[in-house]
């Protein structure tokens, strides 16, 4: 018998880096929209924990708002610099006083409430040498929740 007249082993080509395969290229295209969702998606959660919370606030400081007008004005004041600096980027709110602070809750509502209306007190109440009476502060509280309802809509 003779031998057979065997060649030698060939290697296949090696692969290619480019072009890629169909899979990258789904995974270069989805994974920045899935970081895109993602981020969308806890920046609303947060926002709606964040005015949701600070609705129950608020009817607790109205609940027991009757003890003393200026710690009511006081915890109002914490409660919508806390939400504001909860639903925007901190450095638009935090530093804020005085009329930037009323200006910047303005934004938010067509009529300039805190600027012109039931708001301003936020800005000179604690400094009143008699407390705003129970109509200012029922009207700021209206104001408050209309306040908190705008910024659950803003996106």
């Amino acid at each position: 018998m003779e031998p057979l007249p065997l060649k030698d082993i060939h290697l296949p080509a090696s692969v290619a880096f480019w072009p890629p395969a169909p899979g990258w290229w789904l995974l270069a295209v989805l994974l920045p929209l899935l970081i895109f969702l993602c981020r969308y998606l806890y920046k609303r959660i947060r926002r709606q924990t964040a005015v949701k919370t600070a609705g129950k606030l608020l009817s607790a400081i109205r609940r027991d708002g009757g003890a003393d007008a200026r710690q009511t004005l006081v915890a109002l004041s914490a409660l919508l610099r806390r939400v504001a600096i909860s639903t925007a980027p901190r450095s638009d709110a935090a530093s804020l006083r005085g009329e930037a602070w009323l200006s910047y809750l303005d934004q938010s509502l067509p009529d300039a409430p805190f600027s012109q209306g039931p708001g301003r007190c936020l800005a000179d109440g604690h400094y009143r040498q008699t407390p705003p009476a129970d109509t200012e502060l029922e009207a700021l509280f209206e104001l408050c929740e209309r306040w908190l309802k705008q910024q659950a809509k803003k996106r």
